[in-house]
């Protein structure tokens, strides 16, 4: 039974899904602040607003509807999306490529390649 579970905690995907989590947690705070102190400063410079909170509230008896903070929040979320998906993803996936590349057996040779080595072995003898 120990055995079993060591083959579950340490197994190739569980260890690969570990991974990737704490690479991409990381990933989401650093794009976060890349997001928040130098994205959003750059739109406050355009739009005079250093972000989208307060831009498209609509207010309707005492309701406010905060289009604004939604899209702040939906440019952090496609920020975050394509920063995993380049530098986490992308390079997984190439690097998965290159390993199973290289664990593949190597192609039988052409039977013509296969017919000269039988009358070159038969030759030889």
């Amino acid at each position: 039974m120990l055995k079993e579970f060591k083959e579950f905690a340490f197994g190739g995907n569980l260890v690969e899904i570990a991974v990737g989590l704490v690479m991409a947690l990381a990933l989401t705070a650093l794009v976060g602040s890349l997001i928040e102190h130098v994205v959003m400063p750059i739109i406050g410079i355009i739009f005079g607003e250093p972000n989208f909170d307060s831009v498209l509230d609509p207010a309707i008896n005492d309701s406010v509807i905060r289009f604004g903070s939604f899209l702040t929040a939906l440019t952090t979320f496609i920020a975050i999306a394509l920063a995993v998906f380049f530098f986490i993803v992308k390079p997984y996936k190439a690097y998965k490529a290159r390993v199973e590349a290289g664990t593949e057996e190597p192609a039988a040779p052409p039977e013509d390649i296969v017919l000269l080595r039988e009358i070159a072995a038969k030759v030889g003898k």
